[in-house]
């Protein structure tokens, strides 16, 4: 689950993580008042949106005045707002937060994240904070320090000491990067962040460290530990099709291509969208149903991918394990009969029962394809929508 900006700095507001002093607005003039409020300028008037690259497509502005901060304000209200994250869809603002100025001298990137080659917490920083960090990585990659992060010990100050000596720190600034980096890793750990990153962090002209941008990204499987946290989610940020797939379970994210795709396994799943791009197709979404696909998740599944228009045919791919082939079959006829299926299907079955679970396919009366394998099933669906 994602956060703004606004929520992430009261996050590590918490704990002790220095940020600076704003205040999210839903209005021009309550960006005017909060800008006086929070004392003299210049101030930081920031779109609120669940994407990186704000500044790059106007959504960041530096004001003045305090009728600057409201003009700014009022030009990003309603804005959509296009960023290399976004996609060419972008996003509409619907807040934005007036931050008091700081006085940057030098700017560094931070974040700590889940290696998954080390199943550890890993902690990753550079000098070359406020740029694309993936333009770093991939034309600077010595600019780049990783810590891995021992999960019984947890980050040590001889660690954080090491990255502030990496980054150019001077005494007086790695005194004040210990606790920084030690309060940083707390946050992600007692949170159950995937990712905690701060780009960038600032060097002030007086010599303070302070992180002036934060991006937070939690492990949704950890929610309920955090019920707080979860009463963050912002719906308008995220893909309606993607929320209602929520609800009932389902995990359902959209891609660019024409073929929908229903499968029980995330591993699944993923060979699914190989083998449709391998015969000269792209799939249109990830759906992953589940061990136990009911006539209802079933039935919710067609909707959803059905909703897409660009969706021109279905694949659905299901290895019967815990739940028998022949009641899979019926889930998907009861289904297709419920939605009114009118484009070409096609359904590969695997597992217990499966010639039962082909047979109420055949005897359905729909106009439904049955698949041998996975290549099977994958030249059919590209052939039936090409075709």
């Amino acid at each position: 689950m994602n956060i703004h900006e606004y929520q992430a700095k009261a996050i590590l507001r918490n704990f002790g993580v220095p940020v600076p002093e704003g205040h999210v607005v839903y209005n021009s003039n309550s960006a005017r008042d909060w800008a006086k409020r929070l004392g003299d300028g210049p101030w930081a008037v920031k779109a609120q949106i669940h994407a990186g690259g704000r500044g790059k497509g106007g959504g960041v502005k530096i004001a003045k005045t305090a009728d600057e901060v409201k003009q700014y304000a009022r030009d990003m209200f309603g804005m959509c707002l296009v960023t290399h994250q976004t996609g060419p869809e972008g996003k509409i603002v619907k807040r934005v937060l007036i931050e008091k100025g700081s006085n940057i001298a030098d700017e560094f990137y931070l974040s700590f994240l889940v290696d998954r080659a080390t199943d550890r917490v890993t902690l990753m920083a550079s000098a070359e904070g406020g740029m694309n960090i993936e333009e770093v990585a991939a034309k600077t990659p010595e600019k780049l320090f990783f810590e891995s992060i021992d999960p019984v010990v947890g980050l040590t100050a001889f660690q954080c000491r090491k990255v502030a000596f990496k980054l150019g720190f001077a005494i007086a600034q790695v005194k004040l990067a210990v606790p920084l980096l030690m309060n940083l890793y707390k946050a992600f750990v007692e949170t159950d962040c995937s990712l905690l990153e701060i780009n960038p962090l600032v060097l002030t002209g007086e010599g303070e460290l302070v992180c002036l941008d934060a991006k937070i990204n939690f492990d949704e499987n950890a929610l309920f530990r955090h019920i707080r946290i979860r009463d963050l989610r912002d719906y308008d940020e995220e893909d309606p099709m993607e929320i209602a797939a929520s609800q009932y379970d389902l995990s359902y994210i959209a891609l660019d291509g024409n073929i929908g795709c229903m499968v029980n396994g995330a591993g699944l799943a993923m060979a699914t969208m190989d083998i449709i791009q391998h015969y000269g197709a792209a799939p249109a979404n990830f759906l992953d149903v589940g061990g136990s696909a009911t006539i209802e998740r079933v039935t919710e599944a067609f909707k959803i991918i059905l909703s897409d228009q660009k969706v021109e045919g279905i694949l659905v791919n299901i290895f019967g394990g815990i739940m028998k082939c022949d009641v899979i079959a019926t889930g998907i006829v009861e289904a297709a009969k419920q939605v009114g299926v009118k484009i070409p299907l096609v359904v590969r079955l695997e597992g217990t029962n499966v010639a039962l679970g082909k047979q109420i396919l055949a005897d359905s009366g729909l106009d439904i394809v049955s698949a041998d394998g996975m290549a099977d099933a994958a030249q059919k669906i590209v052939k039936a929508v090409k075709g």
